[in-house]
């Protein structure tokens, strides 16, 4: 019996001494684990920082390129040139659709395009592109450019031949809203040249699906690359319903977000999953 208690009382002794040991030995992992989380934590937010300049009133102006890219020159009259300079809103500036709610921000976006989108729900994903493009193209006074095509029947309409002499920015916007109700991504998907190599990829391009029933469309708002040639590239959106155009996050490399990487493959968007094939270009 006393050599029971004595055996009993060893025990409890050894169990005790392991869970102070055990206790210990978490206690410094804690130590250790902690402080490389909020050194990481750090790095992310410093890495965001550099990256964004929230004074920054347009696209090249706010977003600066990761270390080692730089921008890909481009003439004045480029289309890419006329979408780096997009303004846009305040930093921290929530989307808001046509009727004038807010878009929950759940890690989609990090900018909103200063432009008005109408008070009528048409300019959707696709339609922003066109949107774009036609701006553009009006303010270059290319206004025989100014052409999309319909739906129905896969033909061009014209923003001349519909003005009827009257050029004014007023018609244009009325003529774009005619646009938005009779074209779609399939449409726009036809209308666009494949660019068979995503290394080529370049601002103005559009990352484009023809869906069944919907499908969507980003457009490239910025490109740059390294000295080895490689390129990233800056996307934006609009979605459903009609909402204000939006630089996209990238989701899954908070490192160079709001850059993406342009490789073969598949291009993970906050709210859409495209292919590298799935680029396309505006013929000129």
């Amino acid at each position: 019996m006393r050599n029971s208690t004595i055996f009993s009382i060893k025990n409890t002794v050894f169990l005790v001494f392991l869970s102070l040991l055990f206790l210990a030995c978490a206690e410094e992992k804690k130590r250790e684990t902690t402080p490389t989380k909020e050194i990481a934590l750090q790095q992310e937010t410093e890495t965001e920082q550099q990256l964004i300049n929230p004074a920054g009133k347009t696209i090249q102006a706010r977003f600066n390129t990761p270390k080692n890219y730089h921008r890909i020159p481009l003439e004045a009259t480029h289309f890419g040139s006329y979408l780096r300079k997009l303004p846009l809103k305040k930093f921290n500036s929530a989307v808001k659709y046509f009727d004038g709610r807010e878009k929950y921000n759940n890690n989609v976006y990090i900018s909103v395009v200063d432009m008005e989108i109408g008070t009528r729900d048409l300019q959707q994903c696709a339609d922003a592109v066109m949107r774009l493009r036609g701006e553009f193209l009006f303010e270059q006074n290319r206004l025989q450019d100014i052409h999309f095509n319909f739906l129905s029947d896969g033909k061009p309409r014209y923003f001349k031949k519909y003005a009827k002499g009257d050029h004014s920015y007023k018609k244009f916007r009325r003529y774009m809203n005619y646009i938005f109700a009779y074209a779609n991504t399939a449409s726009l998907r036809k209308e666009l040249a494949k660019v068979p190599n995503i290394k080529d990829i370049q601002v103005g391009d559009v990352f484009i699906q023809q869906g069944n029933p919907f499908g969507h469309a980003v457009i490239v708002v910025d490109v740059a690359q390294n000295s080895q040639g490689e390129k990233i590239f800056m996307i934006a959106q609009s979605y459903m319903p009609a909402q204000e155009t939006q630089i996209l996050v990238n989701q899954n490399n908070q490192n160079i977000s709001p850059w993406y990487v342009a490789e073969e493959g598949t291009l993970q968007t906050p709210e859409w999953t495209f292919k590298s094939s799935d680029l396309r270009r505006f013929k000129d």
